[in-house]
């Protein structure tokens, strides 16, 4: 039976073990979108990980969701990346950037200009803004002429990203942001090639991979995928369909992975493993829900096929996690007040297991 802990060869890269850090948005970027000393210090803690995924990071000025997040547009952002990826790798590791482009999630105090999206469809709930939260905004709706542009963001920040020092990109396809509200049937009402049909819902997605795939290549390249999720309001009504079509559309990219959030019914999950014929990344557990991910939960998947577990909250408070689920340790749980309020408490302050001579 394939163990957490037998090596992986995923695309260039081989994993010493089968565990990912999953993207965990963190709000601790300087101004400017620029990454920090401790952002490097963070993730190299983390480096024992087979792979790192990192926290969103906007491709483009306007695709920024919330203040305080890093981004891989400008020649600044690249060079205060640089030491970052260096510090994962001089620990070991091997770290992919998570592209995200927040579209509707998102507001003009944080941006400088209203945001944009596939329809004029508000998103549902308060997005964070300088001044705290506020009602998410009515996005501008993309002219047809616009959408290329956008989806051509993932690939430049990819190419940004690889001169950055990161191994590959993630396209963040999932949660509600652009990619997925391109996806969803609600957030969505377009009736040009972009909207409407199913064909047409996973063209944005499709294109966005392929421009990445051609900067990259594709075993630079994976995409994170939430079936069935209805965060910030979004909503799919054909889930099967909708994502047997778009991994079908995507399988003869050569991408390094799929990473499946458990937002859907196992038996959906399932089918959808046996929909995809490349490397499975999944993350076993509803996001954000009551459950932290465990050594149990990533048994159960590998054992349904999934070839990578992503962790999130207990690779947020445990640095040491591989070592922790190869010998049984306990699972430190995670201070949900320090998510996202800046400095290196909650951050840098989790100690490994402490071994008791």
């Amino acid at each position: 039976m394939t163990s957490l802990f037998t090596s992986y060869r995923l695309g260039g890269l081989t994993l010493p073990n089968r565990t990912v850090m999953a993207p965990m948005t963190r709000i601790r970027a300087a101004a400017g979108g620029l990454a920090t000393p401790s952002m490097a210090a963070y993730y190299a803690q983390r480096a024992t990980a087979g792979l790192i995924v990192s926290e969103g990071v906007q491709p483009s000025a306007i695709g920024q969701s919330n203040p305080g997040t890093p981004g891989l547009h400008t020649d600044e952002q690249v060079a205060a990346w640089r030491p970052v990826t260096a510090a994962v790798h001089a620990n070991g590791g091997r770290i992919f950037a998570q592209l995200m482009h927040g579209g509707r999630v998102s507001h003009p105090d944080t941006i400088g200009t209203r945001p944009v999206g596939p329809s004029a469809v508000a998103a549902v709930g308060d997005v964070f803004t300088p001044t705290g939260p506020q009602a998410a905004p009515v996005p501008r709706a993309l002219e047809t002429a616009e959408v290329p542009e956008h989806a051509r963001s993932y690939a430049e920040a990819a190419r940004r990203a690889v001169d950055a020092g990161f191994d590959g990109v993630e396209l963040h396809g999932a949660n509600g942001y652009l990619i997925s509200q391109f996806l969803s049937s609600n957030a969505n009402l377009r009736t040009d090639r972009y909207g409407g049909t199913v064909a047409h819902r996973i063209r944005f997605a499709v294109e966005a991979v392929a421009a990445t795939v051609e900067a990259v290549g594709g075993d630079r390249t994976g995409i994170r995928l939430s079936p069935g999720g209805t965060f910030w309001g979004v909503e799919e009504n054909d889930v099967p369909e909708l994502y047997a079509a778009l991994l079908t559309e995507l399988a003869g990219l050569g991408l390094a992975y799929v990473h499946l959030e458990a937002t859907a019914d196992e038996d959906v999950l399932v089918g959808l493993r046996r929909a995809w014929p490349g490397t499975l990344v999944m993350n076993p557990v509803y996001p954000m829900g009551p459950k932290q991910a465990g050594r149990d939960d990533a048994d159960h998947w590998l054992g349904l096929g999934a070839d990578l577990i992503s962790f999130g909250r207990a690779f947020l408070a445990n640095p040491d996690l591989v070592e922790r689920l190869r010998r049984g340790l306990p699972i430190a749980p995670v201070d949900e007040a320090t998510y996202y309020q800046g400095g290196d408490a909650g951050y840098l302050t989790y100690p490994a297991h402490q071994h008791v001579v």
